[in-house]
């Protein structure tokens, strides 16, 4: 990769640590809940996180047991989960600088998760979530089972006020402030590609998935609640064919 490969690989230098002062990042432990349930997830299962961030579900995962393997377009955050899995002495929980466009596993892992936008949600040029769908389909064993958020396009049509949302592309555009780890304000600009269910079906079942649910959830409550057009994110579990 070069050095930059993608816009947020500034916005996670300026945040550093800070990033896991946001309320979005608080529901780990719920949302590790669930997905181990979800996806009958076992101590020894190897498990590829997509878009780990700073590592907050891939060392949940493997204080569990689960061989975790997280990967990051961003060195900065690859560092600082790489920093908290060794002060935990967790040798279960690894992490790996990959722009998620150009994973090259095979068949390595049990499950993929794709959580809170990571990787997925911020590949916002055309096509570029097709090629991250597909690089999980290939890195997971067959049978293999995919949990994956994506934003949904009717909460921010319905209820983002002011949101700058391209009905073409289905990508909202958001201006906002951004905090460093020393407290320094930062303006930046945010794109995140915005689905429906019917949109997620037919991109998984395109690339060798098939869904078994799609559900309505928030940062740290997730859960097996129907779509709706009020809640932020949708859940999906899916099973490679």
């Amino acid at each position: 990769m070069s050095e930059r490969d993608h816009w947020f690989e500034d916005l996670a230098d300026h945040m550093g640590e800070a990033y896991l002062r946001y309320s979005f990042t608080k529901g780990t432990v719920q949302e590790v809940d669930h997905v181990v349930s979800s996806l009958g997830l076992r101590p020894g299962d190897r498990v590829l996180d997509v878009g780990c961030g700073p590592g907050r579900h891939t060392i949940e995962l493997a204080q569990r047991g689960i061989v975790a393997h997280g990967i990051d377009i961003s060195a900065r955050f690859v560092e600082i989960a790489r920093e908290a899995a060794a002060s935990e002495r967790l040798d279960g929980a690894t992490f790996e600088r990959v722009d998620a466009r150009g994973m090259s596993f095979v068949e390595e892992f049990d499950a993929v998760i794709c959580l809170c936008q990571g990787a997925f949600g911020l590949m916002t040029a055309s096509g570029e979530d097709a090629v991250v769908v597909s690089g999980m389909a290939r890195a997971l064993r067959p049978g293999g089972r995919l949990m994956l958020s994506a934003f949904s396009s009717y909460f921010v049509v319905r209820h983002w006020e002011g949101a700058d949302f391209d009905a073409d592309t289905g990508v909202n555009h958001e201006h906002t402030e951004v905090k460093s780890e020393t407290g320094e304000s930062k303006a930046v600009d945010l794109w995140t590609g915005c689905y429906t269910p019917r949109e997620l079906r037919l991109l998984l079942g395109a690339h060798g998935f098939d869904v078994d649910r799609i559900s309505s959830v928030e940062p740290g409550a997730y859960g097996d609640d129907p779509p709706t057009a009020d809640s932020a994110e949708f859940l999906v579990r899916a099973t490679k064919r």
